[in-house]
């Protein structure tokens, strides 16, 4: 354990970031449209590092526009996406030469190596072998999480990256999050005295499972990935590296209970712009979230013309999985899901991940020798055993915690610095997580206790 803090000194952690409101761009926003955090860094560079991108989808867009605010910082010099509408404005977003636009990333690397790095935002099953081609050319890579949905491929990619040298940094974004750097700071600093057992609650919100596990692209866990790694690897992964200890084994139990057949409401139809009877009394209407309220409509390429939006919206629910009835939908993923896991020292985690609220942003309790933390993502509160005194911690926060950018500003600065010890989730540290979602999902199905091995 490390050194115990004196209460003042504790403190001076608690108060560092208390109340801040950190500076968001004035256009970028993430999937969720908040406006994104920005980071507070200057790096000073000679020249931008230059990427190609593969995948001009959601992350594609939010990670690129990094360098639509930074243009000193990073110049993305090429694009893959065979959806030619995508294709054509990200071309036109970061003016991208034609020579320079690829169908598919297969193509890409048909060239010679034409710039620094290369970021990897294409569907979860396409992460693999861009990735092997990239370091095998001698390209950085900055790899949307999971880095892979087979273990195999996760080692693979592990190993190439160690004997070729480059770095690799994954999209764990939580771990650049202001929230959850100064929550482990707090854990690693001793004040809470031995960390016995921690709490942690991914809340998804029942229209994001909806959206994204019961219609969206990871409805089908044998065609993408296991929603325990799809959605929280980020969670996993978080609990790692705040517990800064080994995993030793894991636990778990999930279920799909709701999204079935089974509970399809007398007189549903195939999709809810079929003239079906009890849309207006359904929550998960595809007419109120995305035609009426217009929510969660980035997934659509929408026209530029906005008077002509919401045609082309209920076109897409006429045609698309996006207006198919979430009780008859060919989804596979759990809609609950709970883990046991157990650390190094016998420090135990239990983790769960719920469709069924009505808010999102993650919920932690941990609890030590001699203090707790209660937070929420946005806050947390520290009692002191000893004196009952209680320090809060908060700040304004986006969906990801203020981490996307960030996680971006650093992956930039290691690779200025070829020093991948700058970045908190190089590939290195982000796979004891993935091993832990693999192990979880072999759990799940086996009903055993699966032990955890590096």
């Amino acid at each position: 354990m490390s050194k115990k803090l004196s209460r003042r000194d504790a403190l001076k952690l608690l108060s560092f970031s208390a109340g801040a409101i950190l500076p968001a761009s004035s256009w970028a926003m993430n999937e969720d449209h908040h406006p994104i955090l920005l980071p507070e860094i200057d790096l000073n560079l000679d020249k931008p590092i230059t990427a190609i991108v593969c995948g001009a989808g959601a992350r594609g867009n939010l990670y690129g526009n990094y360098a639509i605010q930074y243009a000193q910082q990073l110049d993305i010099v090429g694009v893959a996406e065979p959806i030619p509408i995508r294709n054509e404005r990200y071309a036109v977003k970061h003016n991208i030469e034609t020579a320079n636009r690829f169908h598919t990333w297969e193509d890409v690397f048909k060239r010679p190596k034409f710039a620094d790095s290369i970021i990897i935002t294409t569907p979860d099953n396409l992460h693999y072998g861009p990735c092997m081609k990239a370091l095998e050319m001698g390209y950085d890579i900055l790899l949307e999480k999971p880095i892979s949905p087979s273990e195999k491929e996760c080692r693979d990619i592990l190993a190439l990256a160690k004997k070729t040298g480059r770095i690799v940094a994954v999209c764990h974004v939580l771990r650049y999050a202001p929230y959850f750097i100064k929550l482990r700071e707090i854990m690693q600093s001793g004040v809470l005295g031995k960390i016995v057992s921690i709490q942690h609650l991914e809340p998804i919100e029942h229209i994001h499972m909806s959206h994204s596990y019961v219609r969206g692209n990871w409805h089908n866990s044998k065609q993408t990935t296991p929603i325990i790694l799809a959605k929280s690897c980020h969670d996993l992964d978080i609990i790692r590296w705040m517990v800064n200890k080994p995993c030793k084994s894991i636990h778990a139990f999930a279920g799909l209970d709701w999204f079935t057949a089974a509970n399809a409401p007398q007189g549903s139809t195939a999709r809810c712009t079929d003239g079906c009877s009890v849309e207006s009394k359904c929550p998960y209407s595809a007419l109120e979230i995305y035609y009426r309220k217009r929510q969660w409509n980035y997934v659509f390429d929408l026209p530029e013309d906005k008077t002509k939006q919401a045609a082309y919206v209920l076109d897409q629910l006429k045609t698309t999985n996006y207006g198919r009835c979430v009780y008859k939908m060919d989804n596979d993923q759990p809609d609950h899901y709970t883990s046991n896991i157990l650390f190094e020292d016998g420090l135990t985690a239990s983790f769960s991940m719920e469709a069924f609220t009505s808010y999102d942003g993650r919920r932690t309790r941990v609890m030590g020798s001699l203090g707790d933390i209660v937070g929420d993502m946005n806050s947390f509160v520290m009692t002191d055993f000893l004196t009952g005194k209680k320090t809060e911690w908060s700040q304004k926060t986006d969906g990801h915690g203020g981490g996307d950018w960030r996680l971006v500003a650093n992956w930039i600065e290691a690779i200025s610095k070829k020093d991948p010890s700058l970045l908190s989730s190089t590939i290195d540290q982000s796979i004891e997580s993935h091993i832990m979602g693999f192990m979880a999902e072999k759990s799940r199905k086996t009903k055993k206790v699966m032990d955890i091995k590096i």
